[in-house]
């Protein structure tokens, strides 16, 4: 039986990336026997080119039928002037299909050290897990005339039942690795955040094998940077997670290296590179495939289970970078290769 993965090329470099990443899954197919069907689906900006709406029903229908999705990019300057945004259709997908668990990883590869603008953050290998269908993004908000001027406002707003759904994902992931947890808030500043400190404490006992510490933004985005050894997995709010979870790509070396899972409490989830469109670099087959690659490591993963053939995507893809780099990554011991010639030599050594 085939596994049905909808694919969004987006918008930028979104399509060699995923063209890259499917070189990689059709050599994941042959050699481990895995049938994948692929149906092409239109979002974004290039949605919006088209139909005006940056994700047509037809689109969200054909994601809600799927078992997987995989997205390369979505937005740009080009649609910065346009009545609706292409970042709109990833928050509609988000809500429609309630991903609200966000797993970013970071690992710095031995072979990168040289290149990580971090000193001394060899060994780093953590995980973010960012709440993603609540808090800021998702509350109310406007903006009104006051005799101060034009005032806006966003809101923070949390449920002890969305915290505790993401808290267990953070718990249950943490068990399977170093049982390490790092929460992260602003209790003393977020009443949001000190009711998320009181779930997440509240059901440790849970997970008794699973030690947890807390610490406040503001400190946790200094100590990923002094110390990003002392982590193992963060689980925060949806602002804080964005931001931390770009901060730590300069840990990996590079945000081309950067993938992430978007997952809900089916096994329907979403995949994509943490990178941006980079319309600057799209068409010229320069851009790093790495971060598109491993999130479909995380797709096999997470939505099928087939952990062996995650395992042979991720050890093929550091296997090639100790000889092979795109220009974010390069080293001059190293040889430059394209986005296509990066994923091809990942295949061939899957």
């Amino acid at each position: 039986m085939a596994e049905n993965i909808a694919v969004i090329r987006g918008d930028g470099v979104g399509a060699e990336v995923i063209d890259a990443t499917l070189v990689v899954l059709d050599k994941i197919s042959q050699k481990h026997n895995i049938d994948f069907k692929y149906t092409d689906v239109v979002a974004g900006g290039a949605a919006i080119d088209r139909f005006g709406n940056p994700l047509p029903d037809e689109s969200l229908e054909t994601l809600l039928k799927s078992d997987a999705i995989l997205l390369g990019a979505l937005g740009g300057p080009k649609w910065d002037s346009a009545p609706v945004r292409p970042e709109q259709a990833l928050l509609a997908i988000r809500k429609n299909l309630n991903l609200y668990a966000n797993l970013r990883p970071a690992k710095l590869y031995p072979s990168l050290n040289g290149i990580c603008p971090v000193k001394n953050a060899d060994g780093t290998d953590l995980i973010i897990v960012r709440e993603l269908t609540g808090g800021i993004y998702y509350g109310k908000r406007g903006m009104t005339r006051m005799n101060t001027g034009l005032t806006a406002f966003d809101t923070e707003s949390y449920g002890e039942l969305e915290i505790e759904r993401i808290t267990r994902v953070a718990y249950e992931l943490a068990q399977k690795r170093k049982k390490h947890l790092t929460s992260v808030d602003k209790a003393n500043i977020l009443q949001s955040s000190a009711l998320w400190r009181k779930v997440v404490h509240e059901i440790n006992g849970d997970y008794p094998d699973v030690t947890v510490d807390d610490l406040y933004v503001d400190n946790a985005a200094m100590q990923l940077i002094k110390q990003p050894q002392k982590f193992d997995v963060i689980v925060t709010s949806n602002m804080f997670g964005d931001i931390l979870s770009d901060e730590a790509s300069v840990l990996a070396g590079s945000m081309g290296l950067l993938p992430s899972a978007s997952l809900n409490d089916t096994t329907l989830g979403l995949y994509e590179p943490v990178h941006g469109s980079a319309p600057d670099i799209a068409g010229l087959d320069v851009v790093n495939p790495s971060a598109a690659i491993l999130s479909a490591a995380m797709m096999l993963r997470y939505s099928f289970a087939e952990y062996d053939a995650a395992d042979s995507i991720e050890n093929a893809v550091e296997k090639t970078l100790n000889t092979y780099r795109t220009a974010d990554v390069q080293q001059n011991s190293k040889t430059t290769v394209k986005c296509s010639e990066f994923a091809k030599i990942v295949a061939d050594n899957i």
